[in-house]
């Protein structure tokens, strides 16, 4: 006769492949959705400032400042295996010391059961938009997008880019006006 241990054991071990089995399930039941969207953005109000940057060295580099409106429905991308999304707001340019800058300018978690419709008026960055030199003053392709990682309950860590993104230009002179 087996023991209480050995009955234990094989309780144990069928449950955990009975939960490998359903986790797998979940996963596979959602990895080919589309978690695509459209998000609206523009910017409102745009100025570059010439100001040193004390965190990396005492050189004058180009400090941006702007304001965003942002709209967009996430609602659709929740499902019972998301369990939050990670969005930013990223800023890509060109310049002649870097070929490709990524400047990441706000995010937001949002959790599930949270309210997931995004309609900003006039918001803030989040986090300071830096160059690494003066690449900001005068130029003309700066492209705005959102995107987002999908937290599952199993599964891979997807990054999503949103359909839609806004482009905008900074101005040929520097502000000296507080910000």
């Amino acid at each position: 006769m087996h023991s209480v241990l050995q009955r234990g054991n094989a309780i144990f071990a069928y449950a955990l492949s009975v939960l490998a089995c359903l986790t797998f399930v979940c996963f596979a039941s959602t990895v080919f959705l589309n978690y695509r969207t459209q998000a609206d953005m523009r910017t409102v109000n745009v100025v570059v400032k010439n100001v040193p940057d004390y965190s990396a060295s005492r050189e004058k580099n180009d400090l941006g400042f702007l304001t965003f409106d942002l709209q967009t429905d996430l609602t659709h991308l929740f499902n019972w295996n998301v369990k939050q999304l990670f969005l930013y707001l990223t800023a890509e340019y060109e310049t002649a010391n870097n070929k490709l800058n990524q400047v990441v300018l706000w995010d937001k978690i949002i959790l599930r059961g949270e309210n997931a419709v995004l309609d900003f008026k006039n918001a803030n960055t989040k986090y300071y938009f830096w160059d690494d030199g003066n690449g900001l003053k005068g130029n003309k392709n700066i492209t705005l997008t959102l995107s987002w990682n999908i937290i599952p309950n199993a599964g891979f860590l997807p990054n999503i880019f949103a359909h839609g993104s806004h482009s905008f230009k900074f101005p040929v002179e520097y502000t000296t006006s507080r910000m």
